[in-house]
């Protein structure tokens, strides 16, 4: 495992992920929205098609940018305009009520 992957693996959180990549934020974004970034950052890198092969300076410099990109889309919007999480997104291009996500639980 590189030196970057390491050190990435011991963050645990979306501060902690800002800042290791020195990007200034806004508490109150990053308290409503944390998962949403985290999830959303994953996104971009996995649809970065020319990540493989870089050294670890131009690798942290793209995990930066698409970190930001993440966090920018958060700043701009809410979670329930992003949709990054399933619960957010449309089933069958109907929204999805709380009471049917209710009816779906199990009782016991």
């Amino acid at each position: 495992m590189d030196e970057l992957t390491q050190k990435l693996a011991r963050l645990s959180s979306a501060e902690d992920f800002l800042n290791f990549f020195a990007l200034a934020y806004d508490a109150e974004v990053v308290n409503v929205s944390r998962l949403h970034i985290l999830k959303r950052f994953y996104q971009y890198l996995r649809r970065d098609t020319e990540i493989s092969g870089l050294s670890d300076a131009a690798l942290y410099a793209r995990y930066r940018k698409w970190l930001a990109e993440a966090y920018a889309d958060f700043v701009r919007s809410t979670p329930a305009r992003e949709k990054v999480f399933k619960v957010f997104q449309d089933h069958d291009g109907k929204r999805v009520s709380l009471d049917s996500l209710k009816a779906t639980l199990h009782r016991s």
